[in-house]
């Protein structure tokens, strides 16, 4: 059986055979079978610095990042849809040394490792280290290229039995989600959390409302565009009041969808947040208050602070603003090759979230807005604004550029682009950008205006730009 221990006991056999336990767009395997196809797999690739995958919505992918896990060699999911620019940036700034199975990229500039097939031979494999990194998971920041966030299996495993306890996740649980693979509420929670558990996987290939009403599970996964796109659809989310729990994240939950899915489904979904580079910290709980807006308690080894501009410990009277700063064992490790932006990103043993909170004097944590204006979360993704400003300004017309998130009904923030130049058209700027970074990194709108609303010192207001 599989030797990817503490980190996904399943896999050794103690839950039985598990038949169909993992389902990816239709495409069904059970528990030994994944065990062996993965540990095949993992002899393949043993000794590598790394490995990336393609991370598309398919069984594929699940087995290509549990056999590194049985490797102990660190994976990379490198988004399908990345443009050619940034997809050269992950691979070269990881240093993977392969792509590790099917890969539908135009040009594979390292050398490719097949899958192993279901019910392929295997053999145990030692089980690797807590402390070796497990994941490499890029993510956008405010200026510059995305940077690669190590985690480690430790960090994994004490993440997600934070997790379970609170949701109060068990193997009775089938879990429903249709998430993107290449980040953490996708990849993290969605596949490795229930084969941690040991729970049924049922991945919809699309997070659809049909689907989502269809998949008949007690536990499901969704941002809030999903959340918004199924209670658009009545009929598909009253198919959801069998369900146990409903979690939201990636984004802030808008109030009108946290009411309606209540009101349609019968559930008041849970609410939870977090980083790529703290895992999930705080959260609403099964069992406990589930209020509109606000993200609960820290989970289990997890504790929080205020910190205020001045220094100071912020006072928990569910008013007052300061940065949100964690601590826990599922902490990162740091940035991949950047100690001097892990370091930054630290105060003592505290990492600054860059997220404006308030706590009330019972605990319970709201998240009002970053502190800085350049992250921008759409449809549940966590845009960097220097990213796109970065590509917008490698295009002929453009001479200056300010990206902004505005508030959007659907994806929660829209990207905005306030663009400067000559014979600028605006699809013809989406489009740009759309070839460079992730589709969902492209601009919804291109404003073209004579200038930018900029200080004494020259830097741009972007608190003007609506």
């Amino acid at each position: 059986m599989s030797r990817v221990g503490f980190l996904l006991p399943s896999l050794h056999g103690t839950l039985g055979d598990g038949a169909g336990a993992v389902e990816v767009a239709g495409e069904r395997v059970s528990w030994a079978e994944l065990a062996e196809a993965a540990n095949a797999t993992a002899a393949r690739i043993v000794g590598m610095s790394a490995v990336a995958v393609d991370a598309t919505a398919h069984l594929s992918t699940v087995v290509a990042v549990v056999a590194g896990l049985a490797a102990g060699v660190p994976v990379v999911p490198v988004p399908p849809d990345a443009g050619l620019a940034e997809r050269e940036h992950i691979l070269r700034d990881s240093a993977a040394q392969a792509v590790l199975g099917p890969c539908s990229w135009p040009e594979v500039p390292l050398p490719t490792v097949t899958l192993a097939r279901f019910g392929e031979p295997s053999l145990s494999l030692p089980e690797p280290a807590p402390t070796a990194p497990a994941l490499i998971v890029y993510t956008s920041g405010t200026t510059g290229s995305p940077k690669g966030v190590v985690l480690s299996r430790a960090a994994l495993a004490a993440g997600l039995d934070g997790l379970a306890a609170a949701w109060e996740w068990t193997p009775d649980d089938t879990l429903v989600h249709g998430l993107p693979l290449f980040h953490v509420h996708g990849l993290v929670l969605g596949v490795l959390g229930a084969l941690r558990v040991g729970s049924r996987l049922v991945h919809t290939g699309r997070p659809t409302p049909a689907a989502y009403a269809a998949a008949g599970g007690s536990l499901y996964f969704g941002v809030p565009t999903v959340w918004g796109r199924v209670c658009a659809d009545p009929e598909a989310a009253r198919q959801l009041a069998g369900a146990r729990l409903l979690v939201s994240g990636s984004a802030p939950l808008p109030v009108p969808v946290f009411e309606q899915l209540q009101a349609l489904t019968g559930h008041a979904p849970v609410e939870r947040y977090g980083m790529t580079e703290t895992l999930i910290t705080l959260s609403t709980r099964a069992a406990g208050e589930r209020r509109p807006g606000w993200v609960g308690l820290p989970v289990a080894g997890v504790r929080t602070r205020l910190m205020g501009e001045d220094g100071q410990l912020v006072v928990h009277d569910g008013e007052t603003i300061g940065e949100l700063q964690v601590s826990g064992a599922m902490l990162f490790e740091g940035y991949l090759g950047r100690p001097d932006a892990t370091t930054e990103s630290y105060d003592g043993e505290w990492f600054r979230t860059g997220d404006a909170a308030v706590i009330d004097n019972g605990g319970f944590h709201r998240i009002v807005g970053r502190q800085s204006l350049d992250i921008i979360k759409t449809g549940g993704f966590k845009v960097g604004a220097g990213e796109v400003e970065t590509a917008l300004l490698g295009h002929p017309s453009v001479e200056e550029v300010a990206v902004v998130g505005l508030p959007d009904d659907d994806l929660g923030q829209r990207i905005v682009a306030f663009v400067v130049g000559h014979a600028v058209q605006p699809q013809q700027l989406i489009d740009h950008v759309a070839t460079l970074l992730n589709a969902h990194k492209r601009p919804r709108e291109v404003r073209v205006v004579e200038e930018l609303p900029r200080n004494a010192m020259g830097k741009v207001q972007k608190k003007l730009l609506h």
